[in-house]
């Protein structure tokens, strides 16, 4: 795959994940800073690292579901795994300015 195909591929999978959000904050995963990494690797397979708010989250399931399923759904991806992590653990300053300003943290 060239890499103007994975790039686009790639905006179009950041789109979808700036739509999905953690249901007890009203913030996008994106914007939460959740996502660590999106890989488009070969044949439209993509590998997307990703962390919680808290380990103990009681709807991480739910979110990690919606992140495969709705990446899975882009045009030209053809696999989506998603691998959760809590290393680096998340913390408030990986959130972007816009989701710290809708939280009232600026």
């Amino acid at each position: 795959m060239d890499e103007e195909k994975v790039l686009a591929i790639q905006k179009d999978i950041v789109r979808v994940l700036r739509n999905i959000y953690d249901p007890e904050i009203p913030v996008s995963v994106y914007e939460l800073g959740l996502i660590y990494e999106v890989q488009v690797g070969e044949g439209g397979k993509v590998d997307i690292a990703m962390t919680l708010t808290a380990p103990s989250c009681p709807i991480a399931d739910d979110i990690v579901r919606d992140v495969k399923e709705q990446v899975a759904q882009v045009p030209g991806v053809t696999e989506s795994n998603v691998n959760l992590t809590f290393e680096p653990p998340w913390d408030k300053d990986m959130m972007s300015d816009e989701a710290k300003l809708q939280l009232g943290l600026l």
